[in-house]
C-alpha cells in the first residue's frame, strides 16, 4: 500500500487503539479526512486483510453501524507502516499529532 499522508493518518488512528473497534465516523473525526478519501483507504486495508468488519446490532431503533477491527496481519502491516512513517520527515507532523 502506498504511503500517503491520508494512509498514514488512517494507520495512526487505527493503531491508537489496535485491539478495539473502529467506526468510519470516529476515524473521520480523528484524521480529519472526508469520507471520499477515508473509505477507499479502509476498503483497501480490508481487501488486503488488514481489517475485518462487522455490524453493531440495531440499538434503540437506530440503524446498525459497521465497524472495523485490525487483524493479526493488520497489526504487523500497520505497525510497519507507522514505524516507517516515524522515520520519514514527510510524516513528522502527523506522527506528532497522534503521539
Amino acid at each position: 500500500m502506498r504511503k500517503t499522508q491520508a494512509t498514514v493518518q488512517v494507520a495512526l488512528a487505527l493503531m491508537a487503539g489496535p485491539y478495539g473497534r473502529h467506526w468510519g465516523y470516529q476515524l473521520s473525526k480523528a484524521t480529519g479526512l472526508r469520507s471520499g478519501v477515508l473509505y477507499p483507504i479502509i476498503h483497501r486495508m480490508h481487501d488486503d486483510g488488514w481489517l475485518k468488519d462487522g455490524w453493531e446490532p440495531n440499538l434503540n431503533g437506530k440503524p446498525p453501524r459497521r465497524y472495523y477491527e485490525i487483524t493479526e496481519k493488520g497489526l504487523v502491516e500497520l505497525g510497519a507502516l507507522v514505524a516507517e512513517a516515524r522515520t520519514d520527515v514527510r510524516f513528522s507532523a502527523l506522527v506528532q499529532r497522534f503521539a
